[in-house]
């Protein structure tokens, strides 16, 4: 069976990806902070036929996720497709939102960390099978300022167009390798109880997104708008 790892699962996006891939035969690696809500989706995801186990890391901390993605590499016989979109969802310390004119070092650092040096040792952690084995799929998912940037988030959009630039330009670099990696630029508040005149957006609807991307291995970027 395939398997996607998906780091930042959670109910919202994380689950409805896996339910995305999940039926379509892809078995599921659960990567986030919180083990008993992992443990939680994977009961969840059980009850409906799909296969996933709980693999608990903080993604500011590169050793625990590369451990994590190491054991789901043995759990699982392998990684197919990475999926990266971490959101905190409770405060974090050190995050705070600034616009561009009050980013400094000190407040964009954490974003960086968080978007963009996450996503590079999580690609190192499951690039190297990939590319032996000549097939896989990288995921990496950002808020729409990445590509049409908000000044209410200058230093998580400059973090976020990092990871964006990295991603478009490691799909180059891995043209007619057999991996393939994509970004996926989500320009809606998702679930309900966004700000107002801010267009919303389900999670299942956005999920098929990243099949479409899976599928379609000469897209480097997609950009949802509701």
């Amino acid at each position: 069976m395939p398997t996607i790892a998906i780091i930042g699962a959670g109910p919202g996006m994380g689950l409805a990806i896996a339910r995305t891939f999940g039926k379509r035969g892809f078995d599921v690696a659960l990567i986030a902070r919180t083990k008993e809500k992992l443990d939680a989706l994977v009961d969840q995801l059980g009850q409906e036929g799909i296969t996933a186990a709980a693999f608990p890391a903080d993604v500011l901390d590169r050793l625990s996720l590369t451990d994590a993605l190491d054991a789901a590499k043995t759990h699982f016989g392998g990684i197919d497709v990475l999926e990266y979109s971490p959101a905190p969802h409770s405060p974090v310390p050190g995050f705070t939102l600034a616009s561009p004119s009050e980013s400094t070092v000190e407040n964009l650092q954490p974003q960086i960390e968080y978007n963009l040096y996450g996503a590079i040792a999580a690609a190192g952690a499951v690039l190297p099978a990939m590319r032996e084995a000549g097939a896989g799929t990288l995921l990496f998912t950002t808020g729409g300022g990445s590509v049409d940037p908000n000044p209410m988030l200058g230093n998580v959009n400059a973090a976020s167009a990092a990871l964006r630039n990295w991603v478009l330009n490691l799909h180059k670099e891995l043209a007619d390798s057999g991996v393939h990696a994509a970004h996926v630029a989500i320009s809606a508040w998702i679930g309900d109880g966004g700000p107002e005149g801010i267009p919303s957006a389900t999670p299942e609807q956005i999920a098929p997104l990243y099949w479409e991307l899976h599928e379609g291995r000469d897209r480097p970027e997609a950009v949802f708008t509701a």
